[in-house]
């Protein structure tokens, strides 16, 4: 657990701020869920929503739910309090299930990024564009660093 950062995002949904902690062992990010709820609802009360939306996903079946796990966030009052936490696929999942016109944007270019890995998977060739598109952004940003 020593190698768990916390890492606060605030430029991923119109300024709202997502606690997130990064495990290590894992490689992966978990969300704050209610942090989520916040930023993509309308709701005065995310966790009231999160427990809602949680029952509704739990009876339909979808396994997201069970994968949630806890983790102690500080607290508004500064208190370290209990949270759900969702790794970066599960929140993805989740983001899926919230209706919400916040929300469709994000659902748009989760849709457009599976689009193109499901052409990548019947076109390998684009993938390999792709990945020496993003190699030469990358050498054109680490240039123009040491230069200045």
């Amino acid at each position: 657990m020593e190698n768990n950062k916390l890492k606060i995002i605030s430029n991923l949904f119109e300024g709202y701020e997502i606690r997130s902690i990064w495990n290590a062992d894992k490689e992966d990010y978990y969300f704050n869920i209610t942090d989520v709820i916040k930023a993509l609802t309308d709701s005065p009360n995310p966790s009231q929503y999160w427990r809602i939306l949680k029952f509704r996903m739990i009876k339909e079946g979808n396994e997201t739910v069970t994968n949630c796990n806890t983790f102690k966030f500080k607290a508004k009052d500064g208190k370290m309090r209990n949270a759900d936490v969702l790794d970066t696929q599960g929140i993805l999942r989740l983001i899926e299930s919230i209706p919400s016109s916040k929300a469709e944007p994000f659902k748009m270019w989760l849709a457009q990024m599976g689009k193109e890995r499901i052409d990548e998977v019947f076109d390998p060739e684009i993938a390999i564009k792709r990945a020496i598109d993003y190699y030469r952004i990358e050498a054109i940003l680490i240039n123009g660093l040491k230069q200045g």
